[in-house]
């Protein structure tokens, strides 16, 4: 055996041995080897096996997870039937032992006394009643096939209002936003009810409402009350409820022997009253609770909330004065998506309890919270006049003194305005109170005429007959000009001011000029009394200024004429303005006080069939501002009408539709907008889009889950975050979720399993390219995937997602989109449409809220740190700063800031130009380029970060340009965690998927 051998034991030692046996030992070697191999097979087959049946027992679980789910809501529906089966067997046990009776009365007792007198009449009389019961159950099965016709016929309407899914009446689990907004149309006006909706949106949820129940209401009109809530809910509205038990006390106290006494119409509330008032109002409460919960509605009942002290122990014992409201309690509730139910009870410090008048209690409510709304129902309906007509509404600040001076203002009805007044002169004017009866709570908060009493500080409208009633011109000539740029706009308007100061007219607007409207009377060519011209901001809308300043011209004009365009926002407004109104080409003229055959109207209705709008001539602002665009574009007075965006806007206060034909040439401007947006053109999805969102813990996060909590087709299904895995996600209504720990592998599972349409990463930087790299290897092609770090903004396999500046093609037909920065889409739309007219480099003056340094502690998000502060970094060489300088084409230096506010992202553009401009001529560029954009608005004064927070949008206004006209300055604003992240997700999820590209999202 060779020295180096290696050592077998196997081996019998000597030479002859090895060599005797060496033959031998090869062969048994390789036959155990092979055994080994044979083994090592079998042992994988088997792992394979025991993997395989792992996956088909998880399978199995998944299955019976869901069958368990299934089963416990079957036999909560099962439940709920029951009861309902045994409610509706009592009635008609019940309704059956009526009709016995009945029976008994009509045919019985009539028959025996008239056969008394004739013994023969007997049967016919029997008969004859029999005859009358038949008929009247045929009437009544013709009034129940009646209302089951008229449920048939309303099932397609229903349908026809979303292609998404069937509704169901409550509102199931898969009912939408959309729906419910659907059916509140029904009340009034799709334009009242979004702009109302809107306006009760613009602010947190706390800020909303807060309704005061009364205890007639819980006995009599609970299920009235339930079902508005319910609405409000499906729509995320949360109202704050507090509620009393007046009546129901009355009662209990004299069933319990004890008198109620009274103290200047306080109650005194001795120990035993204040015992049975704590009884009464818990179940109260519960009775309230269990009702919204059998229609769905989270609700949370709190105490603790109202702090008081005694109001006077020796007058009334224990009643209290509140003295601060636990605001925390509630913001926290609603935040979790609950709507708060409060008794009128309160607690001193030491936690006594204290009783407290209900009205008081929502006073004191609304003063902490600063509700739009204070809600007081009541089965009145509301405050009644001298003539016990209804007030429809007062405006405290013009009509107090003389509603306070009326014989018929007294007691309850002087109480409840002084009271009125007394709380709305401490909330911002915004505010106001609603007295109204609770079937009519979402017609009082979703239209204009309201159904009860409207209560309001209002404003003074003020007139004029001259100019130098206005005090400032100037101030009038910006206010007429508000909103209406376009060709010679201004020169225009100067012409026609000089035109006012030559002829009678008269004024009507309120101390800020939200409202303006100048009417003229007969003369001229005017054979009647015409609106001249009728500006209106939204807030003016949402206040009802506009309201006050038209009733204010109805008292001085009897009659009226105007005309407005046919696809003004506001056109149903003006509809219910007029008592009549003739259209023609696009054009509307409306009137009041006179008659069709009036011999005033007809010369004017030949003059609106001969010459539209321009009838009013050189009377009317818009048809002068018309006149004059046409006349710049060389189109001339034959030319027919030109539609141009951001033109003068008629009645309008809002925004106008994307245009609807090509613009012409206006000044500097040489094209219209090249990426018009596309809107419901994109709507080519009915089908709910399964979203999975990994990185769910942060600001972006949570602002997108509040979106496609409100968005008709997305549907979240996933939702991934290491520090938050295995809690109830919040804010998200439409079904349970759970926060998942999900990584690569898994995203690719369920990717690969086609679980999931749409994948959004909010991931920091760095971070999201494994998970792609899983998504791409998992063979599904279909998925898209919205990241929303900065890791593929430079990949041009991937589409840039800013859909203003980004052809809106290129990401309809993309399925890797990358979300543009906060700072960077803010930057690009402020600068992009003057990039043919730049002379050097732009220079960004960036300032950020800390949310945008996102939710790991940093110094840049630290709140003694920025206090009185204003913190820069990465002065040179932001990623921002390479992302706008990469997109644009053109080198731009960006210098950011972070501040001592939440969100809200301002920029301060320094914009040289390679030729002399002016302020107007930019402004322009501006208007053109995004005209018909929903989601950014140009405006004349340099925007501000508090106007932007909480808007999808961005403001781009400023337009300074220096006095040698080579260099302008830009100013542009935008919510960072809307449209600089969620908003512009939602925007581009929306593209890629074939829904509306504003599908909700609410616009600029």
């Amino acid at each position: 055996m060779p020295e180096d051998a290696p050592y077998d034991p196997y081996i019998p030692s000597g030479q002859a041995a090895a060599t005797q046996q060496g033959a031998g030992g090869n062969a048994r070697t390789q036959a155990l080897q092979e055994q080994i191999n044979d083994t090592v097979g079998v042992m994988r087959d088997n792992i394979n096996k025991v993997s395989q049946r792992g996956e088909r027992l998880d399978a199995l679980q998944d299955k019976t997870d869901n069958l368990a789910v299934s089963a416990q809501g079957f036999r909560r529906g099962a439940n709920r039937v029951r009861k309902q089966m045994w409610w509706k067997d009592m009635k008609m046990r019940m309704c059956l032992i009526v009709g016995i009776i009945i029976l008994l009365l009509i045919i019985i007792i009539p028959t025996v006394l008239f056969s008394i007198g004739h013994p023969a009449a007997l049967l016919p009389t029997m008969l004859l009643s029999a005859a009358i019961l038949r008929a009247g159950a045929r009437r009544a099965a013709a009034v129940r096939l009646r209302a089951v016709s008229s449920r048939v016929s309303l099932r397609p309407r229903l349908l026809s209002t979303t292609t998404a899914r069937t509704p169901e009446w409550p509102p199931a689990q898969d009912g939408t936003r959309e729906i419910v907004t659907q059916m509140i149309s029904n009340i009034g006006s799709k334009r009242e009810v979004q702009q109302y909706l809107k306006l009760f949106t613009s602010v947190s949820s706390q800020k909303f409402a807060v309704i005061k129940v009364g205890g007639a209401i819980l006995t009599q009109h609970l299920g009235e009350l339930c079902r508005s809530l319910l609405l409000l809910y499906k729509l995320g509205l949360y109202p704050i409820i507090v509620h009393g038990a007046g009546p129901q006390l009355n009662q209990l106290l004299e069933e319990a022997g004890v008198e109620p006494q009274f103290e200047e119409g306080i109650r005194v509330t001795d120990a035993k009253t204040l015992v049975v008032a704590r009884k009464l109002f818990l179940d109260e409460n519960l009775r309230l609770l269990e009702r919204l919960d059998d229609l769905g509605i989270q609700t949370r009942s709190l105490g603790g909330v109202l702090i008081a002290d005694y109001l006077d122990k020796e007058k009334w014992q224990n009643v209290g004065k509140i003295t601060r409201v636990n605001k925390a309690a509630i913001e926290q509730s609603i935040a979790a998506g609950y709507i708060p139910v409060l008794t009128s009870l309160a607690e001193t410090e030491d936690g006594q309890l204290l009783n407290v008048n209900a009205d008081v209690a929502a006073a004191e409510l609304a003063r902490a919270l600063e509700p739009l709304k204070v809600v007081y129902l009541s089965e009145k309906g509301g405050l009644l006049d001298g003539d016990k007509n209804k007030i429809s509404q007062i405006n405290l600040d013009e009509e107090y003194s003389h509603l306070m001076s009326q014989p018929w203002c007294q007691y309850g009805t002087r109480l409840k305005i002084r009271q009125s007044k007394e709380l709305l002169d401490t909330l911002p004017r915004t505010s106001s109170v609603a007295i109204i009866h609770p079937s009519n709570l979402l017609k009082e908060l979703f239209t204009d005429s309201g159904a009860g009493t409207l209560i309001r500080r209002g404003v003074k409208i003020q007139k004029a007959t001259s100019l130098s009633d206005f005090g400032d011109v100037a101030r009038l000539k910006a206010t007429l000009i508000r909103d209406r740029e376009g060709f010679d706009a201004e020169a225009t308007v100067d012409r026609w001011v000089d035109f006012l100061a030559e002829n009678p007219f008269t004024a009507y607007y309120d101390e800020s000029m939200q409202c303006l409207a100048i009417v003229m009377p007969p003369g001229n060519g005017r054979a009647m009394s015409t609106l001249a011209t009728l500006t209106i901001t939204k807030p003016g809308w949402l206040t009802n200024i506009a309201e006050n300043v038209f009733a204010a011209i109805k008292k001085d004009y009897p009659s009226l004429v105007w005309t407005v365009n046919e696809d003004d926002e506001n056109l149903t407004w003006f509809f219910d303005k007029a008592d009549g109104s003739y259209k023609i080409n696009g054009s509307v003229l409306f009137y009041y006080g006179c008659d069709v055959q009036s011999e005033a109207l007809s010369p004017v209705y030949r003059e609106f069939v001969a010459h539209g709008r321009a009838m009013l001539g050189g009377s009317n602002l818009e048809s002068r501002l018309r006149q004059a665009a046409q006349a710049a574009s060389g189109s001339g007075s034959g030319g027919g009408p030109v539609r141009i965006a951001q033109q003068a806007r008629a009645f309008s206060s809002l925004a106008r539709k994307s245009p609807m034909v090509m613009q012409q040439r206006r000044g500097l401007a040489t094209t219209t907008n090249p990426n018009p947006p596309l809107g419901s053109k994109n709507a080519s999805n009915g089908t709910p889009a399964r979203v999975g969102l990994v990185g769910a813990r942060g600001y972006t996060g949570q602002a997108l889950i509040e979106l496609l909590n409100g968005h008709p087709y997305m549907d979240l299904r996933h939702v991934s975050s290491r520090e938050l895995a295995g809690q109830k996600l919040q804010g998200y209504s439409k079904r349970d979720i759970t926060y998942e720990k999900l990584g690569p592998s898994d995203v690719g599972k369920l990717d690969r399993e086609g679980a999931v349409d749409c994948w959004v990463m909010a991931l920091p930087n760095g971070v999201c390219g494994q998970y792609v790299e899983a998504i791409n290897e998992s063979g599904n092609t279909k998925s898209v995937i919205v990241d929303l770090s900065a890791d593929y903004r430079f990949d041009k396999s991937w589409a840039y997602g800013l859909p203003e500046l980004t052809k809106r093609s290129e990401i309809t037909s993309s399925n890797r989109i990358s979300n543009p920065g906060c700072y960077a889409t803010a930057a690009q739309l402020g600068i992009a449409p003057i990039l043919d007219h730049l002379g050097g480099e732009p220079t960004v003056f960036g300032v950020s809220g800390y949310s945008g340094a996102g939710t790991k502690p940093s110094p840049k998000n630290d709140v003694n740190a920025l206090r009185d502060n204003l913190m820069p970094y990465s002065l040179t060489g932001h990623i921002h700063e390479r992302e706008i300088s990469a997109q644009l084409g053109h080198a731009v230096a960006f210098i950011p800031h972070v501040a001592s506010w939440f969100r809200g992202i301002h920029h301060t553009i320094n914009i040289p130009l390679n030729k002399t401009m002016t302020s107007r001529d930019i402004r322009q560029i501006y208007q053109d380029r995004y005209a018909g954009e929903q989601l950014v608005k140009v405006v004349g004064e340099a925007p501000l970060v508090k106007s932007i927070m909480d808007r999808h949008g961005v403001e781009i206004g400023g337009f300074a340009v220096h006095s040698s006209g080579k260099r302008v300055v830009v100013c542009a604003s935008i919510d960072n965690l809307l449209k600089g992240a969620a908003s512009q997700c939602l925007q581009n999820m929306n593209l890629a998927l074939g829904y509306a590209e504003f599908e909700g999202i609410p616009i600029m």
